[in-house]
């Protein structure tokens, strides 16, 4: 019998590329669908300085406690989703590790630690025009000055709900819709890329 846990966790655009790495490029811009990262939803009391100790010391990296920012660890990345709700992002396959560590490190506290890893896939766009690009389906202000890097955001693109998050300068985002919406928003970039080819 094959263990569950072992397999390879298929990405949301298998059914068009099976094997193959999703990915488009035109001129400057490229996309592509990141492997499935281990997703941990985290809500707690940020008021609680006894809670962001244990959060840190389970993670080795403290919670962003502003909203719309993110914090980069060593081998993760905490989104900020709202006052009291927060995305840790992992390697693939790490979900159940970080699960057993938010738990053990929190088990005093009035929380909830919830893996979400099958829930949403995660697309990176790239290269300098890729803010005109998300302009066509964001109503963000993604200007320079008002979103960069180490910045996230719960928006709409072409009406479908993603977290939006700025990595890096280049610009580089990282866009994860609901696995239910992957095709539809990689149509929909893939469209609006034509432009640029």
């Amino acid at each position: 019998m094959v263990d569950a846990a072992t397999l390879p966790r298929a990405g949301a655009m298998a059914r068009i590329f099976g094997a193959e790495e999703a990915a488009l490029e035109a001129g400057p811009l490229t996309v592509r669908e990141m492997p499935v990262p281990a997703q941990i939803n985290l809500r707690g009391d940020p008021g609680d300085k006894a809670f962001l100790d244990a959060v840190r010391g389970g993670l080795g990296c403290a919670l962003p406690l502003e909203p719309n920012r993110s914090v980069t660890g060593e081998e993760i990345t905490v989104l900020w989703l709202g006052p009291d709700e927060w995305l840790v992002l992992g390697k693939p396959g790490s979900e159940g590790d970080l699960v057993a560590k938010l738990r053990g490190a929190l088990s005093a506290f009035h929380c909830a630690v919830t893996d979400v890893t099958g829930n949403r896939a995660q697309f990176q766009l790239s290269g300098m025009p890729a803010r005109l690009l998300l302009a066509k389906g964001c109503s963000l202000d993604l200007h320079p000055s008002q979103f960069g890097p180490g910045q996230c955001a719960q928006t709409l693109v072409v009406r479908a709900g993603v977290i939006l998050h700025q990595v890096d300068e280049a610009p580089t985002f990282d866009l994860m819709p609901r696995r239910s919406f992957a095709e539809y928003l990689w149509h929909w970039l893939q469209d609006a890329m034509a432009e640029y080819r």
